[in-house]
């Protein structure tokens, strides 16, 4: 058995898994926003899981932002209370044992490159599109990291091929203007339609009156699938993994799918591109299952 624990900004869930990959607990609690607070309920639940499930042989976490490979702290992390925090010993402290952590989309890339739609294939690429933008790279089954722990780090890079409307870009809360983060999330899409349109909606009544032919909804939403694929093509361009994994809100927007790819092929620096883009097959539940996985076997 072994414990993965998905950090979220708005809640936090432990699960343990068995060797198989089922479920064998799994609790959410609302995230309480702060560290103490945090760091307590993590154990609590961790407790818990194991209480209803079974001793563990290991426990991750997939984490907003990531601990330096540096100094131990984390940083990067947009739940803001984290950065600067020694999390991953404050918790092994709190628990008495070692814990790993990782960023949350090298979680998610994992999960899916072990048991889900990125499954049998030599490099996966994971992308949350969510609240924010992370992404994570899976090369032969290995996460890979960088020197920095910062590889793959898409959402804090500029959006590629800029129009002239899109520079220099919107403010980034990480100091920075441009980043895709302020494009290509939730956030950012909605952001965008209410820039073009004055009206302040979510992104899912946009998505559905762009499907009933609102002219303005439909206009956001295509800006948006150009500005992904963009981004997706620069990453060909870096990697060229056989797979994208799409995970978070963004990724539920079927039509994503079948209009991401002309995008991705106009923009990739190759005669012909024929990689494949794919929901996450685990959806919400991927960070915690690659957490889990963090410990090999």
């Amino acid at each position: 058995m072994r414990i993965g624990v998905d950090f979220g900004g708005t809640k936090i869930e432990a699960a343990a898994l068995d060797d198989a990959g089922a479920f064998a607990a799994r609790i959410r609690e609302p995230n309480p926003g702060d560290y103490d607070a945090a760091v307590a309920l993590v154990a609590d639940l961790i407790a818990r899981v194991e209480a209803e499930a079974g001793p563990t042989r290991s426990i991750g976490l997939a984490i907003p932002g990531s601990p330096s490979p540096r100094t131990g702290l984390i940083r990067n992390a947009n739940s803001t209370y984290l950065n600067g925090r020694r999390f991953g010993e404050d918790l092994a402290s709190a628990l008495a044992r070692p814990v790993r952590l990782a960023n949350d989309a090298n979680c998610l890339a994992l999960s899916e490159a072990v048991d889900g739609a990125g499954k049998g294939v030599a490099s996966v690429f994971g992308v949350i599109v969510g609240t924010g933008c992370g992404g994570g790279l899976i090369i032969d089954g290995k996460l890979v990291e960088g020197a920095h722990g910062v590889a793959a780090e898409i959402g804090h890079i500029s959006l590629p091929w800029p129009r002239d409307a899109e520079a220099p870009g919107p403010a980034c809360w990480c100091g920075l203007n441009g980043c895709l983060e302020t494009w290509v999330s939730g956030t950012g899409f909605q952001r965008d339609h209410e820039a073009t349109t004055g009206r302040a909606w979510k992104a899912q009544a946009v998505v559905e009156a762009a499907r009933r032919g609102d002219a303005g909804a439909a206009a956001a939403l295509a800006r948006y699938i150009d500005r992904l694929g963009r981004a997706l093509a620069m990453v060909v361009n870096l990697a060229d993994p056989e797979v994208f994994v799409l995970g978070g809100g963004m990724s539920n927007v079927a039509e994503l799918y079948d209009r991401l790819p002309e995008v991705v092929e106009r923009h990739a620096f190759s005669d012909h591109w024929d990689g494949r883009i794919v929901a996450a097959k685990w959806g919400d539940s991927s960070g915690v299952r690659g957490a889990a996985r963090l410990w090999p076997d």
